[in-house]
């Protein structure tokens, strides 16, 4: 769980920071930790998805196959369970909620709200499944960065109710680990390589994470998420 404390203390940290400074994070400052925190998304993606491809080069090539039709078929669940619009309402609340006026603004808004937004992004997701699976997981730096800058947002509206969300961001990556960490003896104990799957699949996620952290291209990732399910199901059927 050590990539979950690490996410929790920079939402603290953003919101510290928020609060002994009075204002958000100046522009100029905000743009290039995106780009910092994009591109080193981008490496953890393909790196991971690398590193999760195994064998000859007819069996990697047969397990690229096998993620990107397990991508296919998660969109179409995905999409099916409306996921994207989901996390969608969600950011679209916070914007609106960050846009209207300050006064009146209570604690319990900024709690709920930022624990809803920090916990419904697909990164936090794809962090806690690999650190489940693997050990700590560095994609959780990214979630710490991007979650403190946003945390410095809300924190001057709401003031310090968003920073108590660490709590509960704590508990629910922690809950997701440990399942990982439950599953990870029965997927590795199989002849077929279902844990490897699961982190190619996932690595591609990252990757598309990262396109949308640098603005290149929004791509609606939380449909994709049943591909993690879908992954290891077409290995043991396929392989």
């Amino acid at each position: 769980m050590v990539g979950a404390v690490i996410n929790s203390a920079g939402i603290v940290a953003g919101g510290v920071c928020a609060l002994a400074f009075k204002r958000p994070v100046p522009p100029r400052f905000e743009l290039p930790a995106k780009m910092v925190l994009g591109v080193y998304t981008v490496w953890l993606g393909l790196q991971l998805t690398w590193r999760s491809l195994n064998g000859s080069v007819a069996q990697m090539l047969k397990q690229l196959v096998i993620v990107l039709l397990a991508m296919t078929l998660g969109k179409l669940a995905g999409r099916a369970l409306r996921l994207q619009a989901f996390s969608n309402s969600i950011g679209q609340y916070a914007a609106r909620s960050l846009a209207a006026e300050k006064k009146g603004k209570r604690f319990n808004e900024g709690f709920l709200l930022a624990t809803a937004l920090f916990c419904a992004g697909p990164l936090g997701i794809l962090a806690s499944v690999q650190e489940g699976l693997m050990g700590f997981s560095p994609l959780f730096l990214v979630k710490a960065g991007t979650d403190g800058l946003a945390t410095m947002a809300f924190c001057a509206t709401f003031g310090w109710g968003a920073l108590v969300s660490a709590i509960p961001v704590l508990a629910f990556q922690g809950g997701l680990i440990r399942c990982a960490q439950a599953l990870e003896p029965v997927l590795r104990n199989q002849p077929w390589p279902l844990i490897d799957s699961i982190l190619a699949t996932g690595g591609l996620l990252i990757f598309c994470v990262a396109l949308i952290i640098l603005e290149v291209k929004k791509i609606r990732v939380a449909e994709y998420l049943p591909s993690l399910v879908f992954a290891p199901l077409l290995m043991r059927w396929l392989w």
